[in-house]
Formats: structure tokens, sequence, C-alpha cells
């Protein structure tokens, strides 16, 4: 297992330290970096344009396994080696085998597996942010769609090209794209394919903002710290009570609502930043 607290420049490949599965890459395997409070999680086949293949998601689950357990780690960074892509999506060579196998197969390794993926991101107790330096299509927008969070290169480019291949979004794509900016906005891009610019995926609320790329993980890195710099189960309630709270209505909503804010007024930070408040002192979580 990759040790969990390495330090700011150590970074772990976790081809070399966990089992690989009967389908891995090599040169697939995903680059973990912690330091700081910060895992940076980078998808490194740039090669392959940082296609997720079945390997890949496998090894990123485990990652976020180990994250969400190490309570040094409070904020997860993805990115993409090189600076073409983000990810150019499914690895739809590894793809095809499953679907020559026939349907039930294709849905068990390939659909299942990419929803389960992106679920996992989508309901992380710590937030995610998508550092978007390149091309993100396809299961790579999902998985931008899926996190709390993105910021992205002022070249980046995003679409949703499987109408191109014959099939829908499979990965979440036809249901978190239309809740995040329209249904109409999104069934433009997933029935044409087309792609759109960062700046175009800023203002339709696709990604929070696009930066230049120079700037582009020192401003997540920015980002991270002040969310670092709030107490931790505060942060966890807010992520739970939004995440979950989208698909209920108004009245379970504010129920779930409810509950986090229990959960987060049960620890002692809540002490700690009302006291701060009334003190006029800055808060000590």
């Amino acid at each position: 297992m990759p040790r969990l607290r390495p330090s700011p420049s150590q970074k772990t490949n976790i081809q070399q330290a966990q089992p690989q599965p009967p389908m891995a890459a090599p040169h697939q395997t995903p680059l973990l970096e912690i330091g700081d409070g910060i895992a940076l999680l980078t998808l490194n086949c740039p090669d392959q344009l940082n296609a997720l293949d079945y390997a890949t998601i496998d090894s990123l689950m485990r990652l976020l396994d180990l994250i969400e357990r190490d309570d040094a780690v409070r904020v997860v960074i993805i990115t993409g080696a090189g600076d073409k892509a983000f990810s150019a999506g499914a690895d739809i060579k590894g793809f095809a085998g499953s679907i020559q196998a026939g349907v039930e197969t294709a849905l068990r390794d390939f659909v299942q597996r990419g929803q389960a993926f992106t679920r996992r991101v989508e309901s992380f107790s710590k937030p995610i942010i998508a550092a978007v330096n390149g091309l993100a299509y396809g299961g790579g927008c999902e998985l931008v769609e899926a996190c709390p969070l993105a910021i992205a290169a002022d070249t980046a480019l995003f679409a949703k090209p499987e109408i191109n291949l014959g099939f829908p979004p499979p990965f979440g794509g036809t249901q978190r794209l239309p809740r995040l900016i329209g249904r109409k906005r999104a069934l433009r891009l997933i029935l044409t394919g087309d792609a759109i610019t960062a700046h175009h995926a800023a203002h339709i609320g696709l990604i929070n903002e696009a930066v230049p790329a120079a700037e582009l993980l020192p401003r997540c890195r920015a980002l991270a710290q002040q969310i670092i710099a709030k107490p931790a189960v505060a942060v966890s309630a807010c992520l739970a009570s939004v995440t979950r709270g989208l698909n209920l209505s108004i009245d379970e909503g504010l129920a779930m609502e409810a509950s986090q804010f229990a959960r987060a007024a049960a620890n002692a930070d809540v002490l700690e930043g009302v006291a701060a408040f009334i003190e006029r002192r800055p808060a000590q979580f």
C-alpha cells in the first residue's frame, strides 16, 4: 500500500503497491501525491490522453478508499498528466471486448463500473476538485460532472461524443449534466457531440472557473486551502446536504439539512466558531 503521508514532492505509483487486476495496463496506473492536507491524484497515461480503462478506474476506487481513511487529507484534486488531456474518456478499445461479449457483460464491466466510480466521486466525504488541464471528453467530462468543484485551464475543451459511437453517455452523464446546466443545454451537447471551450463551460455552470493553464494547479491548491481552513465536520456535512438533497423533494431535503446540522452541531468546532464570532477573533478549528 502506498504511504498515506509522503512528502509533498513524493509520488506513489499504485501499480507497484497494489495487486493488479487481470486487465491492468502498467502505463495506465494513476499517481498519488499527498501533502499539506491535499491528495493530488493524477491520471497517468498522457500518450493515450489519460483514457479511463478498467484498471485505471479500479485503481482510482482503491485510492479513494485509502484517502477517505486518512484524516490528514482534507481535500482531493484530480488532474491529468501532460498538457493535452484531463481525460479523453473511457478506453473504447477495452470496452469493445465487453460489447462483443454481449449486453450483460458490457453493462457489468463497463457501465456499472463507470457509474460506481462517478457515484463514489460525487458522494465522497471530502471535497474533490477537478483540475481540468486539457480536453475532458466522454467519461472524462462525466468525471468533471461528478466532482463537487472544478477549475479548468482556459485551453481545455469539453464534449459528450458518445452519440458518435451509437450509445448515450453511460457514466452518469445523462443524469448529472442536465442537473448541472439545464435540460436543453445538456441535450444539445449530448445529441451533437460538439465540443465547448472552458470559458463556455464556466458560463453554463459545468465548471466553477477557467484560468490560464499555468495558474491551474496553484488556483486549485489555493481553493483547497480555503476549504481546509474550515471545520472538517462542517465541510463534510455541507457536501452531504447538497449532494443528497439534490435528488430529494424540498421537504426531504430540509430534513437532510437538519440532520447534517445536528451532526455538525455535536462537534466542538461549533462552540469555537460561535465564541470566536462573539469575541471578534479568528476561530481556531
